[in-house]
């Protein structure tokens, strides 16, 4: 696909209104944040929001997107084929857990709150983030099955208790765990351990 300068623009627009609304929503919440004081911030007119974003739902939903990093997901789970699954998911888990800094913690708090009592922002995170995520990283663990690099399993409930590991963890960081926060750097080295080996090794049968 080519991406024309004008392409350009709008996405750095996009960047630059998701950016301003990410300043206000973490000083003043979701709820108390208006259009205008986005477009303050972002040091544009009220109406050239309208035009990237319809509402002010569609930019909690743009920052889902970003935090997500929707768009890229499908290269992230490329090249599984050149490498072990524990590699991989080391190496993939790195990668989303730097995109966690204490700003995009805090905003994960806001959005969770949003989705949470927001029906229609909680349907559209289904259908539009969460479901085609899982499609894309099921189909991706399948091959790594099929290829012998990972045992039989559910892969559907595979992904989303991995899912759920990660979002558990932000979640508790979020509640303020220090542990977390000083050794956030260290869990792409031991979840990948733990969620491949568990608790217990299993016990090896005498020849």
């Amino acid at each position: 696909m080519t991406t024309t300068i004008q392409d350009q623009l709008n996405l750095a627009r996009k960047n630059q209104i998701l950016e301003a609304a990410t300043t206000v929503f973490a000083e003043k919440g979701f709820q108390r944040a208006t259009i205008k004081d986005i477009a303050k911030v972002a040091g544009i007119a009220d109406g050239t929001i309208y035009n990237y974003f319809q509402n002010k739902n569609a930019i909690l939903f743009g920052l889902m997107d970003r935090l997500n990093e929707t768009e890229s997901r499908e290269l992230q789970f490329q090249g599984t084929s050149d490498t072990t699954f524990s590699e991989f998911f080391s190496a993939y888990l790195k990668h989303r857990l730097e995109q966690f800094g204490t700003r995009e913690i805090a905003l994960l708090g806001i959005i969770i709150s949003e989705v949470l009592v927001n029906a229609e922002l909680r349907q559209q995170y289904q259908t539009r983030i969460l479901e085609p995520t899982y499609a894309i990283a099921e189909r991706a663990f399948q091959s790594m099955v099929d290829a012998g690099k990972l045992p039989a399993m559910d892969v559907p409930i595979s992904v989303r208790i991995i899912s759920a590991t990660f979002l558990g963890l932000v979640i508790q960081r979020l509640f303020g765990d220090t542990t977390l926060e000083q050794r956030w750097d260290s869990l792409p080295d031991v979840l990948p351990q733990f969620l491949l080996e568990g608790l217990i090794h299993q016990e090896r049968k005498s020849p």
